[in-house]
């Protein structure tokens, strides 16, 4: 990804709410990362420039990216969806605990729909449209794309929004959201909606270490037709 795409991304202010939030949170920390200097800004996406799948996530996790600020490094969610893509040939390593701990992926690139960690998880609708320009201009960059892989209903629709009004779909209505469901889109990448691997969903059963890695598997399946 060009380094002025990461640059506006990391230098952005447009969302004073969700800034004063993640400089709040790094101000204050979590006692078991007093230690840490907290990355408090926003989180560029992360991976292989010439990747053929792409993982949308939600937002950066208030003690996970924003404070390591890498995409879903430092938290349980992160711990969850590395291995799966370590398990499926996608990463290079099976935990992502710090920018600086050597995890590379190979052909997939992970990104978000909005970029700085928000107050309980929840972004509002003027925040995720104010973001989408940085998601609109990865998915152009990155030209190999064969696969989306959306985390979640709210990565799921913020995705579907974009292609909607590019004018390759009419509508997000016939696009309906569950687990492992797969949509072919002329003009675009396969669409896979996965559950997000959040500790609500891990921690209940609703999504498990299997459910997470057929995801994947069927991802690598399609890149490799």
């Amino acid at each position: 990804m060009p380094q002025s795409l990461n640059r506006r991304i990391v230098s952005c202010e447009l969302c004073p709410r969700l800034r004063e939030h993640c400089a709040e949170v790094a101000r204050v920390k979590r006692r078991a990362y007093l230690d840490w200097e907290y990355w408090g800004k926003p989180v560029p996406g992360f991976g292989d420039l010439n990747a053929r799948v792409l993982v949308i996530g939600l937002a950066p996790g208030a003690h996970g990216s924003n404070r390591t600020g890498r995409m879903f490094t430092g938290d349980r969610s992160g711990d969850f969806l590395y291995r799966a893509l370590y398990e499926t040939g996608f990463a290079s390593q099976p935990t992502s605990v710090s920018r600086g701990d050597g995890l590379t992926l190979s052909g997939a690139y992970i990104t978000a729909a909005v970029r700085c960690a928000p107050p309980d998880n929840k972004p509002t609708p003027e925040e995720f449209q104010t973001c989408r320009r940085y998601l609109e201009r990865e998915l152009v960059l990155l030209k190999e794309l064969k696969c989306v892989v959306a985390l979640g209903k709210l990565a799921f629709d913020a995705y579907l929004g974009i292609l909607r009004d590019n004018g390759v779909i009419r509508s997000r209505a016939p696009f309906v959201f569950g687990h492992n469901v797969q949509y072919e889109i002329p003009g675009a990448p396969v669409l896979i909606a996965s559950y997000h691997p959040s500790q609500q969903n891990t921690s209940t059963g609703k999504l498990t270490a299997e459910m997470l890695r057929e995801v994947f598997a069927g991802a690598q399946a399609i890149i490799q037709r």
